[in-house]
């Protein structure tokens, strides 16, 4: 779908893993959220391309990545088992370390790959988000409103499956108008949706978030007391939910034995489209 990328594929113990590949320079590892997959970063990895050699994964149950059915723990969709997906692709591209900038469902990724796999990273940026484990806790009738959705999806198979399953386009643009404040995703939009509108993705994507309602928080709560040792910069959106009832950088701060650097900028949630080269200059000026 990246057709200025080169695109390869790993297999793993779940199938298929699909990435795309572009650029010379360090490796920069590019994760997507929800509910698009790799093609949201088409603008920005063209642009960070120009010094760094990009590889943008299809997340597993996203894309044209494997998409297996969730077990009852939801261990599949932990952000373990992603993160552990993604070190098999750069191990197979022979990158011992790498940056990586996740968004949304990615950057909660990201943190579990530099959780998990400390002496790979050598930087992260996250994209509007908090740790999954202090959003939780500070859950108010505004965050409980603005995202919703976390509550629905984790909800017992088949229900919310089935919903969306009735109507996926309605879905899906409630989801990109509300969190980009109407942005014009153009022809994308159309992709997004045949991407998304299987069973298989609408299961897999609901096991993502019910993982993260569960066994991602035993992960989380099992590292309370281990920090981060690396760089991390985190951007969000000024008119998005995460600047209206959290302090990022403060949260972050918490995670990292180092200083965490982040502002909010002039956007909505899905900043790689909406401002793909106020994005690309914050992300160079961070990972030279």
């Amino acid at each position: 779908m990246l057709n200025n990328f080169t695109k390869n594929s790993i297999i793993t113990d779940i199938g298929k893993i699909i990435y795309y590949k572009r650029g010379d320079g360090p490796p920069v590892l590019l994760l997507h959220g929800y509910p698009q997959f790799s093609l949201m970063w088409e603008e920005s990895a063209l642009l960070l391309s120009q010094k760094y050699t990009t590889i943008i994964p299809d997340l597993r149950g996203y894309g044209e990545s494997a998409k297996p059915k969730g077990l009852p723990d939801h261990s599949n969709y932990s952000k373990r088992a992603m993160a552990n997906d993604l070190i098999q692709i750069m191990d197979s591209l022979k990158y011992q370390t790498f940056s990586v900038v996740g968004h949304d469902r990615g950057g909660r990724v990201a943190h579990r790959l530099c959780r998990d796999f400390p002496k790979r990273i050598d930087k992260m940026v996250v994209l509007d988000i908090c740790p999954t484990l202090d959003m939780y806790k500070a859950t108010n009738r505004e965050f409980a409103f603005g995202y919703f959705h976390w509550f629905f999806l984790i909800q017992k198979y088949p229900l919310p499956e089935k919903l969306i399953e009735n109507n996926a386009s309605i879905w899906l643009d409630d989801c990109l108008n509300r969190w980009s404040g109407g942005f014009n995703f153009r022809k994308k939009k159309e992709v997004y949706l045949e991407k998304f509108n299987n069973p298989e993705t609408i299961h897999s994507t609901c096991e993502d978030y019910r993982a993260s309602f569960s066994i991602d928080l035993v992960h989380d709560r099992e590292d309370a007391e281990k920090k981060l040792n690396i760089p991390i910069l985190v951007l969000w959106g000024k008119h998005g939910l995460i600047n209206k009832c959290f302090n990022p950088v403060e949260i972050w701060q918490k995670y990292s034995e180092k200083v965490v650097i982040g502002e909010s900028l002039n956007c909505y949630h899905f900043i790689p489209e909406e401002i793909p080269k106020i994005l690309d200059k914050k992300l160079k000026q961070f990972l030279k």
